[in-house]
């Protein structure tokens, strides 16, 4: 996997562009030389109350309704405003606290403090989008905080309306709570959802469960479960398009490691020369820890999909998926992401069950096997042993295997199976490896039999009759005086699909 890009260091460097410049500009105020004019956030505010430190308190009710009016819009948005400060949330990184001049009247006081949730939600929502929006937090991340960018505008317009209507005298402070109050559960749920995602530092598949499970824990309040669904089904388009990738086409494009299946790229085809076992495709693509949730019961299959296709590839065979079966949906509770997901495990299957048959001759293939290993016409096997006996007599060292391959191929052309055409493809080797040892090699298994019985095994002489490839071995055991013969008939599949 390629590094992510890095973020350009003048977008880390801008204090303002996420809402955490009321705890960066005072950190950056008491850090000043002394002698230095400081920096204050009171060069935010608006108006007289500022400048000459008269207490909100001083005023009328009807003119302290007006200033924490004006100051809350402006808090609704993360700023700070006259009689309204922000302080940082010791211990908790990102965190901030809306603070009120305890002045002000008690009833504007109360009233004002039911409205802070909100403006601290948005505070943290707004630095999540921000943060989330780098290179190395991934595709999944990225999608999710476009999703919150849109939502936080809508919320922004909200707050735009109210105070026009404030300017124009229609905006009490009563009012400015009933209007707040619509978008109350629907930011704190997508506040809950990005602490959440910040503490775990998720991303990619972690992500996606985070916000399903999220969606779940909503079912009583159905206004802000669907909203997560929509925010899952934005950040889910990233991780489906590269699902896509690998059931269509059998590609991996994942440039920053969320797919929940990873290539092996260092293991290369050509090991399959030496090694007729599925151990290539079973190690050059696997699984993953973290897989999404509603890709659980299906994952194997879109393993399986995406091997297909790089077998056929492999055999130089080049695979167009019809259009109409090119695009997923994305997933929701109609589960049709699901069909094309079968779909496409059909389609992949059935090329390959055709290229098999059609150009490597399976059927053909499986008749030998049925006739040399299976024995379905077991002569030449008989009439081997009878003129090859003096040779197997022999211990193991003393055998020639040119000697035995002559041997096999007299008695193939003197039996039926010298109309078949592919006895010539039968050969005969000397194997000094027991059976249940080459069983281990050929199908990758791990041997519980105890050491005592593999040793055992390896002096018992057998007549070995294997098949290289994806088919299990046949042995037939026979009397003493027979060293282990095994007769190969040669890969009934290309090595690139063993």
């Amino acid at each position: 996997m390629d590094p992510a890009p890095a973020t350009p260091r003048w977008n880390l460097e801008r204090p303002y562009l996420t809402g955490r410049f009321h705890q960066e500009a005072k950190s950056a105020a008491a850090a000043q030389a002394p002698g230095s004019k400081p920096f204050s956030l009171d060069s935010f505010s608006r108006g007289a109350g500022a400048s000459t430190g008269s207490v909100i308190g001083s005023f009328a009710a009807s003119v302290q309704e007006l200033l924490v009016i004006d100051d809350l819009l402006s808090a609704l948005v993360g700023i700070e405003g006259r009689y309204i400060s922000i302080k940082r949330v010791h211990g908790k990184e990102g965190y901030v606290a809306f603070q009120i001049d305890s002045s002000m009247d008690l009833a504007f006081q109360e009233r004002t403090r039911q409205i802070f949730p909100l403006c601290e939600d948005y505070v943290l929502v707004s630095q999540f989008v921000e943060s989330r929006s780098h290179f190395k937090n991934g595709l999944v991340n990225h999608a999710l905080a476009a999703a919150l960018r849109a939502f936080l505008l809508d919320y922004q317009a909200m707050v735009a309306q109210l105070e026009h209507q404030f300017r124009l005298g229609r905006l009490s402070l009563q009012g400015l709570w009933f209007f707040c109050q619509r978008m109350m559960s629907s930011l704190n749920a997508l506040a809950v959802l990005v602490e959440k995602a910040t503490s775990n530092n998720t991303s990619g598949s972690a992500t996606l469960n985070l916000l399903q499970s999220q969606a779940k824990a909503m079912g009583g309040d159905s206004a802000v479960r669907s909203l997560l669904e929509k925010m899952t089904e934005y950040a889910s388009a990233a991780y489906l398009r590269m699902l896509e990738r690998w059931v269509y086409e059998g590609v991996i494009d994942d440039p920053y490691g969320e797919f929940f299946i990873a290539e092996n790229k260092s293991l290369q085809k050509e090991s399959l020369t030496q090694e007729y076992d599925a151990k290539y495709w079973q190690q050059r693509y696997s699984l993953k820890e973290g897989i999404p949730s509603f890709l659980t019961n299906v994952a194997a299959i879109i393993l399986t999909t995406g091997k297909y296709l790089n077998v056929m590839r492999e055999c130089g065979h080049n695979v167009q998926v019809s259009l109409e079966n090119s695009k997923l949906m994305s997933f929701g509770s109609n589960h049709q992401y699901l069909e094309c997901i079968k779909s496409a495990y059909d389609f992949a299957s059935g090329e390959l069950l055709t290229l098999m048959k059609d150009k490597y001759d399976l059927i053909g293939k499986l008749r030998s096997l049925k006739r040399y290993l299976l024995l379905d016409q077991g002569d030449f096997l008989v009439h081997f042993m009878d003129i090859a006996r003096e040779e197997l007599t022999k211990k193991p060292e003393e055998i020639s295997a040119e000697k035995l391959q002559s041997l096999l191929d007299i008695a193939l052309r003197s039996t039926a199976a010298a109309s078949d055409p592919t006895h010539e493809e039968l050969i005969c080797c000397v194997e000094r490896s027991s059976l249940l040892k080459k069983l281990a090699t050929l199908k990758d298994l791990d041997c519980a039999c105890p050491a005592d019985k593999l040793a055992a095994a390896d002096v018992d002489q057998s007549m070995q009759l294997s098949i290289t490839g994806p088919v299990a071995t046949i042995a037939c055991n026979f009397k003493e005086g027979f060293d282990k013969i095994p007769i190969d008939l040669s890969p009934i599949v290309p090595l690139q699909a063993c």
